[in-house]
């Protein structure tokens, strides 16, 4: 197959890196020019698990990319999506498949205007990754993936199951998943309790998820997220889904969140109206409060005024 990725941030160099080593063909479609220029003269410089290595990659503006290729996966942050699937058009051929892994709820919504739904896919993923500077990522510990087709036709789903396959081979530990819907909300739950706080409090997820105070706040925003996501069928246990998100953050314990690296390392605004915002806007069409999250939600923005993030 041959893969595009459309966001080439630190996760989309981790799924470019892993597919290259199984044997993929890979090119990488990116904004930042610095990234771009690294890579181009220099390679992407990857820390695999404490190992120096070094990959070359074709890698484009979203305007200059004009070759069809297979599978496009988006990792884009959020309030870029809608930019970046209408930049990249020239790519998607009849049966292009693309892949949303990104953060947060309510993605689809914006897919469908520029991807046929017989070729959307939908997923999760609890992988993590850094950037380190341009052209470098840092590519330690260990995840899984989840993926579903959107539209439930025999064509979509073999479609949807051979990109699980060579995704797997790559040793990024993906499955197909009946219910990869559930699978969205709990990541968002997961980003909810592990983003925003890290982000405010200027820590690692180590230094959060060992806080004293912190499993009473944990299970305050999973009993609002339980609530809301039953009102879109989506069921879990609050106090389940409580000691889920502390186990796994604790597993990367040294990881910095995405909403930490954008907003104190790089002053960039975050996607937190996609993550504790979106739960907030989904609970006041069902009329369900969610304050706890609202809170957050506004203490981020108020913290990306006071940095002036762009």
């Amino acid at each position: 197959m041959k893969f595009a990725i459309a966001g080439a941030g630190a996760m989309g160099c981790r799924f470019a890196y892993q597919l290259k080593q199984s044997g993929q063909e890979v090119i990488l479609i990116d904004r930042w020019p610095a990234h771009i220029e690294a890579i181009r003269q220099n390679g992407l410089h990857v820390d695999w698990n404490g190992q120096e290595v070094v990959e070359q990659f074709p890698i484009y503006y979203p305007e200059e990319v004009t070759e069809q290729v297979d599978v496009v996966i988006v990792f884009t942050k959020a309030m870029q999506l809608a930019d970046m699937l209408s930049a990249i058009q020239p790519v998607f051929g009849p049966d292009t498949a693309v892949v949303c892994l990104l953060n947060g709820l309510g993605h689809e919504l914006v897919m469908k205007q520029y991807v046929a739904e017989e070729n959307l896919v939908m997923g999760s993923t609890i992988w993590s990754a850094a950037l380190d500077g341009p052209g470098r990522a840092v590519l330690h510990g260990v995840g899984s993936l989840s993926l579903q087709n959107f539209v439930d036709t025999p064509s979509a789903r073999a479609k949807t199951q051979a990109i699980v396959a060579a995704l797997d081979a790559a040793g990024l530990q993906a499955s197909y998943s009946e219910n990869v819907k559930a699978a969205i909300w709990r990541k968002a739950c997961v980003n909810a309790c592990g983003n925003a706080p890290t982000a405010l409090l200027e820590c690692d997820l180590g230094g959060f998820f060992d806080n004293p105070y912190t499993e009473e706040l944990v299970s305050a925003i999973a009993q609002e997220f339980t609530a809301v996501a039953a009102t879109q069928g989506v069921e879990f246990d609050p106090a389940e889904l409580t000691q889920f998100i502390i186990s796994a953050s604790l597993k990367i314990r040294e990881h910095h969140a995405s909403m930490y690296q954008d907003l104190i390392i790089n002053r960039r605004l975050t996607e937190v109206d996609y993550i504790n915002g979106a739960v907030t806007r989904i609970g006041e069409a069902a009329g369900i409060p969610t304050p706890v999250n609202r809170t957050i939600t506004q203490l981020v923005h108020m913290k990306e005024l006071l940095l002036g993030a762009q």
